[in-house]
């Protein structure tokens, strides 16, 4: 029986480690953000800021903030949905939207918990 392990995915670049901005929020284990969440919510470029002036770090860090308020409130919860304004990578958008991503903890491989922050639509 095969198994694609958490690592994997990060090695792969499927799953995205944000582990130290996040310890920096306040979280305690390990977290990951999927590609896609990523691409929607940090990714920034400086090309992008032709759009609108933002930084990863930034985006990043709205989206750990509004994680954290999220982890808080749920507490006790295996997943969470929550918000976070930002600006799309679209070429033409300067006002923030909503992105609607949820948070769930899990067992790794060898049995730790660990949070994977998705899309909403994502599994």
């Amino acid at each position: 029986i095969y198994s694609y392990t958490r690592q994997q995915a990060i090695d792969d670049g499927v799953l995205i480690d944000i582990t130290e901005a996040a310890a920096e929020a306040g979280f305690k284990i390990e977290v990951a953000l999927t590609e896609a969440a990523y691409q929607d919510c940090v990714s920034w470029t400086e090309a992008d800021n032709q759009q609108a002036y933002q930084d990863e770090t930034g985006r990043l860090w709205d989206l750990l903030t509004m994680a954290m308020y999220a982890a808080r409130k749920g507490a006790g919860s295996s997943s969470v949905s929550f918000q976070v304004l930002r600006i799309p990578k679209d070429g033409k958008s300067r006002a923030p939207q909503v992105a609607h991503l949820k948070m769930e903890i899990s067992p790794t491989e060898e049995g730790v918990p660990a949070i994977t922050i998705m899309q909403h639509n994502e599994d």
